[in-house]
């Protein structure tokens, strides 16, 4: 992608600077690694049973750990090492317990995992068509993000995502133990899973939602965890539960930050729920859509800072 500056007008070109080795990608990324992805660190440079991590993250949302590995050569086998080091960590439960908190002195248990959101990032300047290919696939816990770097100092990274994946991993595994291993413990949700359950018309209202939040920004990405629907630019600012006869929406806004002249947001800052931020809204029609989507803006923008 060219990237240009502007002046009175006129456009210059940005031109890429490579990175010259791996850590100065590792060290870009693991600076900086809440503000990109929304991940806490426990160790960088970890050794364990013959494998070397680069990063090993834990993400607070679901509770779950994060892999990460930085490539500058096109080498290798994204689903081999991807799941060579998911089944590392599912067969070594206790030891990546004991890693987080002794690193970020704090008290984890098994139980408090969620060993089901377990994925690996692979982040490179570049990915083979190969690669690309190797991830099209709708349950695949592996993401593959691509880093560049600009001569004015600017980084840009983005995530290479699946095109019309409809094929399960699933059904090219059959007889391979390593993946049918972690198959049973990871799970990657999609859409799909959440609306399952749900009435047509929940599904028509969640369409309804779905794409006036969408248009509020061209930047917009769904992203489907176990319990909701999240929406993010920089990060969420609006989660979907899909019930049976309802969705329950939450704007990740603190309390007393929404402007809410209709009072239909709760505040749930002192109960436990799924979903980012202190506001709940529970809709079974599109009566309020304009308005609840005008909520939505204001948690847009106050995430978009």
């Amino acid at each position: 992608m060219a990237i240009y500056s502007i002046k009175n007008r006129k456009l210059s070109f940005i031109e890429e600077i490579a990175f010259k080795l791996e850590k100065e990608i590792q060290k870009t990324c693991e600076d900086n690694l809440e503000q990109l992805f929304g991940l806490q660190i426990i160790r960088s440079q970890f050794t364990f049973q013959n494998f070397r991590i680069d990063t090993l993250a834990f993400d607070q949302k679901p509770k779950s750990f994060v892999v990460i590995e930085y490539k500058r050569d096109k080498n290798f086998s994204v689903i081999d090492q991807g799941y060579a080091y998911l089944s590392l960590l599912l067969n070594n439960k206790a030891d990546f317990i004991l890693e987080y908190n002794e690193n970020c002195k704090a008290v984890l248990r098994k139980n408090d995992i969620d060993w089901s959101q377990t994925k690996i990032i692979f982040i490179s300047p570049s990915f083979t068509h190969y690669q690309v290919q190797s991830i099209n696939f709708k349950d695949l816990p592996i993401e593959l993000w691509e880093i560049k770097k600009y001569a004015n100092d600017t980084v840009n990274l983005e995530q290479i995502r699946p095109l019309g994946a409809t094929e399960s991993i699933k059904t090219i595994s059959k007889g391979d133990k390593l993946i049918e291993g972690v198959s049973k413990e990871v799970k990657v949700y999609t859409e799909d899973d959440h609306l399952a359950e749900t009435s047509d018309e929940i599904k028509e209202l969640y369409d309804k939602f779905k794409i006036s939040l969408l248009t509020i920004s061209g930047d917009i990405k769904i992203k489907p965890t176990k319990w909701y629907m999240g929406f993010l630019s920089k990060t969420n600012f609006v989660d979907i539960h899909i019930q049976k006869k309802a969705l329950k929406i939450w704007l990740n806004l603190r309390s007393g930050e929404l402007d809410d002249p209709k009072g239909l947001a709760r505040d749930v800052s002192k109960i436990g729920h799924w979903g980012n931020g202190d506001y709940e809204i529970q809709v079974s029609n599109d009566e309020n859509i304009d308005y609840i989507i005008s909520l939505a803006k204001q948690s847009f923008r106050k995430n978009s800072l």
